[in-house]
Formats: structure tokens, C-alpha cells, sequence
């Protein structure tokens, strides 16, 4: 069955005549990286790297700080969905909604914290992807998906481990899972946290577990065992380095009076407060196995940041190591008054891998250098973005089942909107036009409005114009000066006025198409299909795909489609 779904980036606003000539302002400079959304708060991260991009999930903050109508703290329990994101060049950032957890996982599930994704092709070619998450601070679920982006559906009926799993009690907080996929096959997971129970203390507070899941991925496979983790508080990880288990994990914020008299120390000075350590072994399931490996993530408050709490995920893509981390940089840049509401940013990371061994990281809000550049001449979803301004993701309340228009299998992604008040706009990093450059535009748009192009600074003349004036979804192009739109440039949609305007999709063209008189297709001609990112896909591909096809105007005709 073929599902059509709409999840356009939606500009809602009226035309404000004050702001007609001006621009919105940003809370992300248009020179860096970090955070890798300028207007989402999200956290607690995680990633897998799949068929040439990397997909990030959090914990969606912003969903509490609607809840908390925008100020107040951080309070966590309103948090009953995930983020997604991804990128192909670590520069620019597909918003992919939310994933609605409580509604997939159903009335056992009240929060959805801390994810932890991995995913495996099955032995019949298929590959398969696991999202495990925090219910809260009592258990650990599971949700399982055919395709990054989902549809996701819960495997289970009730929560994946408890405290009454064997091997978890004595246990505080049963949360924060981490898990990898060994270069055996094998599935492992991590999870627990909280003050020293009654069984630990300060140095060794005997909350942090390590299981072996089943070939499902969906259930233990045996006992959990603690980890001898020094100072664990929270947010597990695993990765597998140079053949060998590797173990993440935040400190707490206790006093390192004791440290001397941990004998796995070696060289090691005490570990700062709340910050991120790793430990490695061969053999998981003995706690005597596991050496201590250091620090190598202070605090991101050290950095300049407001101070809160910590959680990592280290990525490989190709031979490089890139780590994510949350930071409150955004809402200090934001300044509302709110606290607590976190943001992902990601910094390359310098991993030994014979050794085992993770240099220290500087977190920073220049983030990475961009691994690629963009392709303005495959279709790109407006939801990409490097930074904006007046741009923000809001409505997570008032959620209305309709799952035959869901992009993720769930209802949330539905009711999101990016609302733009006209002087509102978008940018995106290192835009590559080649030579001798782009000579038109497409965009796909409807409502009544004016979108300008400007390349190079947001505060440049417009190199084309647009008006927008439709019901209905139109694709509107213009043509654009090649000597303008040539080599790699920074590019901006700039929404001088709005009202009620909706921004679907871009594309530039080498050709100028409003000087191609209109033909008829043939009827012979398949539609081309496309990823959400544009790039081209087989005809068997399965998931979220993009078709194209021409219509008797010659314009292109885009509709997003799910696979089965």
C-alpha cells in the first residue's frame, strides 16, 4: 500500500508592515555550527550513520518548553516524544519532526527520555532500526522502525527491563540506555543511574548496568551485572572501539574526596563534577574486567555555557569520530528566562582506536567542519536548515489522530509548524553552484507572499524575487544570474511578506527554465524518485520517498510517498 503524507514547512503569519523591511533575528550565527538546530530544544543524544547520513534523536525539550508557555524550568515530564534530525554534511539539518513515543508505546508509557538508536540489516537484506528510551526514571522501553524516519511501532506491550529484571535491584533510577550492536552480532545495553543506593557510595554508587539483549533486540538474554563505574550518576553509552567494549557515562556532581582510595585510578586525576568518563573492556558481563579510562568531556558550563547536566553519543562516520553532546547554549542566547531547556551540538572527536583511547573534547559553538557540500540542483526540503530567523516549531499540544497524513507513523509531526512572520528566513552553509553557476529557481510554495533569494550575507540584494500568490501548492521559478549563483556561497530565503505562506521544497536549476517553452511529457516516462534529502532512489527502494514527475505545463510535480 502506497501512503501519501504531507509534512510541508508550514509559514504562518500575517504581513507585519514594521518588519517589512527588516529580518528577524537569529539565536545561531550564520558562521557556526553549533547548535545544530536554531530553534528546537532537544537533548540527551543519540545516532546512527545509514545510507550516507547521519540521523540524530533527543529528548524533545521543547515539547516542556511549550508546556511551560515558554518560561519557568525544565521540569522533564511533559516530555513524551523525540526529536529527529539528520545531515549529510554536518553543516546543514533536516527536521524531521517528532516521534510521538506515548502514543506508539501506548498508556504504560508516561515520558520518553534519553534515546539510544542502533539498527542491523536482517537476514533477508531488510535493514531493521531500535530506538530504546527512557520511560521516565522507572524503565526502559523499546520502539522499532523500517527506515530512520519511521513508521515506528512498538514490538512490546509493556516496558523492556524494571526494576524487577534480574540483576537491575538495587538500582535508583532504571533509565538512559545505551546500546551497540558487537562485531558479532551481539546487542548490548547499558542504563541506570541516580545518587548511591543502598548498596553503594559516592565513589561507587552501584547503579549502572550492562545486560545482553536477544537476537530480537526486544528482550535480556540473561541477568544484568553492574559496572564498577567511579562517580556514575547517568546517561550511558556503548561503542565498540578496536574490538573492544567501550562504556560512556556522567559523573555526578559529589564531592572526589575518596578518589584516592579507588585503586583502578592509574594515572588518572579525580574526574570534574557532572562531567563525561568512559571505561573498556573484553568481557561485559565481569565487573572486574572493566578499566577505567578517564575523562574526556568536561561540563559544557565550563565552556561558557549555562551549567546543567551532561550526555554524550560518539559517532563514527567514514574514518573520522564526531561527539554529540547537549549544551544550554541556545536558551542563553534565546535569554527568555527559561532554564534547563537544552540544545545538541556536535564537535569532531580524536578517538585511538588500538588503544581505545578518546581524547578530550572542547566543546564549542563552532561545531565541525562540513564533511560535503550541499547540491542545490537535486530537490532539498525546506525543512533544511543551517540557522534561521523567526523561525519555530511550537504546536505539540491539541494532537489530532490522523495516521494516513503521518510522516513518522506517529500523530505529532502533523500539528508542527514553522511559523514565520514576514522578515523571517532561512540559510544554508556551503552551497556548492560549480561553474558556471545555477540560472533559475524552483520553489514550491502556496499562500500570498515575497521570498527573496540572497546569496553570500543575509543583508545582500536579492539575486531573484519570487511571488507567491496560491491556494494551492504551486512550483514557482525564476531565473537566476549564473555569475550571482556560482561556487560554493552561503544562501538565504528571505520571506520580505507573508501572509498565511507555506514553503515546501527548493531546487535550483543550470538551465534557465522559464525560457523553455512548455512540452507536454511523454506519458511513457516513469516518475524519478528521490530520498528526503533529494538524492535519486531505485524503484524498489522502500521507506519515505520523493517522486517527481512533469506536468503538461512543464513544471515539476512532487509528492512524498511511503514504500511498503
Amino acid at each position: 500500500m502506497i501512503r501519501k503524507f504531507f509534512f510541508p514547512l508550514m509559514l504562518m503569519a500575517s504581513v507585519l508592515p514594521a518588519m517589512a523591511q527588516g529580518v528577524a533575528k537569529t539565536y545561531k550565527s550564520v558562521s557556526q555550527g553549533n547548535p545544530i538546530s536554531p530553534c528546537v530544544f532537544c537533548a540527551d543524544p543519540t545516532a546512527i550513520y545509514y545510507d550516507g547520513r547521519i540521523y540524530v534523536y533527543g529528548s524533545n525539550d521543547h515539547q516542556q518548553f511549550i508546556v511551560n508557555g515558554k518560561k519557568g524550568e525544565n521540569g522533564y515530564g511533559n516530555i513524551k516524544s523525540l526529536v529527529v534530525l539528520s545531515t549529510d554534511d554536518l553543516a546543514n539539518w533536516t527536521f524531521h519532526g517528532t516521534i510521538d513515543v506515548g502514543r506508539v508505546c501506548g498508556s504504560w508509557c508516561g515520558q520518553s527520555w534519553a534515546p539510544s538508536a542502533v539498527w542491523r540489516t536482517t537476514d533477508s537484506g531488510q535493514p531493521e532500526f531500535f530506538i530504546y528510551f527512557s520511560n521516565g526514571g522507572g524503565s526502559v522501553g523499546v520502539i522499532k522502525g523500517s527506515s530512520p524516519i519511521g513508521p515506528f511501532r512498538s514490538p512490546l506491550t509493556k516496558a523492556l527491563i524494571t526494576g524487577s529484571t534480574p540483576g537491575v535491584s538495587p538500582c535508583n533510577w532504571v533509565f538512559d540506555p545505551g546500546v551497540v550492536i558487537d562485531d558479532e552480532g551481539t546487542a548490548w545495553i547499558a542504563f541506570g543511574g541516580g545518587d548511591p543506593n543502598n548498596k553503594g557510595t559516592k565513589l561507587q554508587p552501584n547503579n549502572a548496568c550492562i545486560a545482553k539483549l536477544k537476537p530480537s533486540m526486544t528482550a535480556l538474554d540473561g541477568s544484568a551485572v553492574k559496572i564498577p563505574a567511579p562517580y556514575h550518576f547517568e546517561a550511558s553509552e556503548l561503542n565498540i572501539i578496536g574490538g573492544k567494549m567501550v562504556y560512556t557515562y556522567c559523573t555526578s556532581w559529589s564531592d572526589r574526596n575518596d578518589w584516592s582510595s579507588y585503586s583502578k585510578r592509574g594515572s588518572f586525576s579525580a574526574p570534574s563534577a557532572c562531567s563525561m568518563c568512559y571505561m573498556k573492556t573484553d568481557t561485559p558481563l565481569d565487573p572486574n574486567s572493566w578499566e577505567y579510562c578517564g575523562q574526556y568531556l568536561a561540563n559544557p558550563g565550563t565552556f561558557g555555557y549555562n551549567y546543567g547536566n551532561n550526555h554524550t553519543h560518539l559517532q563514527k562516520v567514514d574514518n573520522n569520530y564526531y561527539l554529540f553532546y547537549h549544551a544550554m547554549s541556545l536558551e542563553k542566547s534565546m535569554n527568555t528566562g527559561a532554564s534547563g531547556f537544552r540544545s545538541i551540538q556536535v564537535n569532531k572527536a580524536t578517538v585511538n582506536e588500538s588503544a581505545q583511547r578518546i581524547s578530550a573534547v572542547t566543546a564549542n559553538n563552532q561545531g565541525p567542519t562540513a564533511i560535503a557540500n550541499l547540491n542545490p540542483y537535486v530537490l532539498q526540503q525546506a525543512e533544511t536548515m543551517s540557522t534561521c530567523g523567526g523561525v519555530s516549531y511550537e504546536d505539540f499540544t491539541n494532537i489530532t489522530k490522523v495516521p494516513n497524513l503521518n510522516t513518522l507513523g506517529n500523530d505529532a509531526s502533523k500539528n508542527l509548524q514553522v511559523k514565520m512572520a514576514a522578515g523571517s528566513w532561512t540559510m544554508l552553509r556551503k552551497v556548492e553552484f560549480g561553474t558556471p553557476g545555477a540560472a533559475s529557481l524552483m520553489i514550491r510554495a502556496k499562500g500570498t507572499g515575497k521570498m527573496e533569494l540572497r546569496l553570500g550575507s543575509l543583508t545582500n540584494a536579492a539575486t531573484a524575487t519570487v511571488d507567491i500568490a496560491s491556494t494551492a501548492w504551486q512550483d514557482y521559478i525564476v531565473p537566476v544570474d549564473p555569475e550571482a549563483a556560482k561556487g560554493t556561497r552561503n544562501v538565504f530565503f528571505v520571506f520580505t511578506e507573508s501572509t498565511n505562506v507555506q514553503f515546501d521544497a527548493w531546487q535550483f536549476g543550470k538551465e534557465d527554465l522559464t525560457a523553455v517553452p512548455s512540452v507536454a511529457p511523454s506519458p511513457s516516462l516513469p516518475a524519478q524518485s528521490y530520498d528526503l534529502s533529494g538524492r535519486p532512489k531505485s524503484a524498489s527502494s522502500k521507506g519515505i520517498v520523493l517522486q517527481q514527475s512533469i506536468n503538461a505545463q512543464g513544471r515539476a510535480i512532487i509528492r512524498k510517498v511511503l514504500r511498503k
